[in-house]
């Protein structure tokens, strides 16, 4: 049996050199994160309308004032983006397998473009939170595939640092939505933050399109579902079988014909996850992330209100604020500069990681102990110092420990997991057990 080559050549190499991608990826994701802190700045999100006891009233202003929302549809909205990227993420992952990766970005970035300006556009509570369902779906294809395209196109050297600096976005975008949304929503109307968001963002879903499409590791050009190596038999006969699938995929590709495609997408996507959990150093690093996030939720929440109770700040949202925002930047790169320094490896993460978040946790409680502000203040920042050096080591792991063709599918569980059981349901169980010493009290 003879074997006759027909994957591609790529004479024409793609306009988006490492360099570029890393920039596009970094603005994308500031983009996504401004919008994060958009919404729930107080130009943008607003507040209902009030009346003092002697009948005076003034009129509400941003999202809140305009729809007459109460402070449970309020919260809903700021959330209501997860639903979309929980859903999302997994589908977009699997679906990495038979599309091109870098496509499925350009649908999602378009989705996400979409429900912006519809966010913008919205007439009432369900129409908006509707919208913030759909932005979640589109942030899920970036999420999920953005981190596997920057490890692939960095330089061996300075792979975990392109990560940090990846990541970095993530606070550096949040407080820049702050000030964005403060400003626009003031000067303007909350409407226009929406609408100036889409606009930004549309150059890079048609990239997305146009552009000639980059490739992941571990799975074949995909522009036809199929950049395979020929088989051909004797008969003349081809088969085609893709070096880089797994076994059980190619199985699939030469199964019944009447089996549906999503009957194999969801019998693929069952395989990969099983693979996934079966991954011992994949599942600790989640594990260890979810708790992580558990706290750093938990504290986003209660650290101000704590910190107006011990030390009776007047201004604790900002200093909270401030600290977290510098301290993440600073610290996500930090991490990244450093594992890169000492030797990216699965191994050495797990050292920095475990030396990070101990470190960390003891000068944040050190710092609560102290009764004079100054203490705190300085102690707590070298502990948030350290706390988020683990983000590009965390994310380095959950690439590295798995097969390249499960990346994207390691990326959106581990975006899921940290999520549903972490940080979300760390502030309401952190409430309970505020209230249950004084109910017991009570009794």
């Amino acid at each position: 049996m003879g074997s006759v080559s027909v994957q591609s050549s790529n004479p024409n190499p793609s306009w988006f050199t490492p360099e570029r991608l890393l920039i596009i990826f970094c603005i994308i994701n500031t983009l996504n994160y401004v919008d994060r802190g958009a919404i729930a700045s107080n130009g943008v999100n607003g507040s209902l309308a009030t009346c003092t006891d002697s009948g005076i009233c003034s009129g509400g202003s941003g999202i809140q004032g305009d729809f007459n929302l109460n402070n449970f549809q309020d919260g809903v909205l700021s959330s209501a983006f997860m639903v979309g990227l929980l859903l999302a993420s997994p589908i977009f992952a699997s679906l990495a397998k038979s599309h091109n990766p870098f496509r499925l970005i350009g649908v999602g970035l378009s989705v996400w473009t979409v429900a912006i300006a519809g966010c913008g556009s919205s007439f009432d509570f369900w129409s908006i939170a509707i919208c913030r369902m759909l932005v979640g779906v589109g942030e899920a294809s970036f999420i999920s595939l953005a981190a596997p395209f920057i490890d692939d196109n960095a330089p061996a050297a300075q792979k975990t640092a392109w990560l940090a600096i990846f990541y970095m976005c993530i606070p550096a975008g949040t407080a820049l939505g702050y000030v964005y949304g403060g400003f626009v929503g003031s000067q303007f109307n909350w409407r226009v933050a929406f609408w100036v968001e889409a606009i930004l963002m549309l150059p890079f879903p048609i990239l997305g399109f146009v552009m000639k499409p980059l490739q992941l590791k571990g799975f074949g050009p995909s522009e036809s579902k199929q950049t395979l190596t020929s088989n051909v038999s004797e008969t003349g006969e081809v088969s085609l079988i893709d070096d880089d699938m797994l076994a059980e995929d190619q199985a699939l590709i030469r199964g019944p014909k009447s089996t549906s495609k999503l009957w194999n997408q969801f019998i693929r996507f069952s395989q990969d996850m099983q693979e996934l959990l079966r991954d011992q150093v994949y599942v600790i690093n989640v594990l260890g992330y979810i708790s992580y996030n558990f706290v750093i939720g938990a504290y986003t929440y209660w650290g101000p209100k704590a910190g107006y109770s011990i030390y009776h700040m007047s201004n604790a949202d900002l200093l909270f604020g401030g600290i977290t925002i510098v301290c993440g930047i600073l610290g996500t790169l930090a991490g990244g500069l450093f594992l890169d320094r000492i030797t990216s490896t699965i191994t050495n993460s797990f050292k920095l990681l475990s030396a990070a978040t101990f470190l960390g946790a003891i000068l944040c409680l050190i710092a609560f102990l102290f009764r004079g502000l100054y203490g705190f203040i300085v102690f707590f920042s070298m502990g948030e110092l350290l706390i988020f050096v683990t983000q590009a080591p965390v994310n380095y792991v959950s690439l590295r420990c798995v097969k390249p063709n499960l990346r994207p599918l390691s990326m959106a569980i581990s975006t899921v997991s940290i999520h549903v059981f972490g940080d979300v349901p760390s502030s309401p169980l952190v409430g309970v057990l505020q209230v249950t010493p004084k109910i017991f009290m009570m009794l």
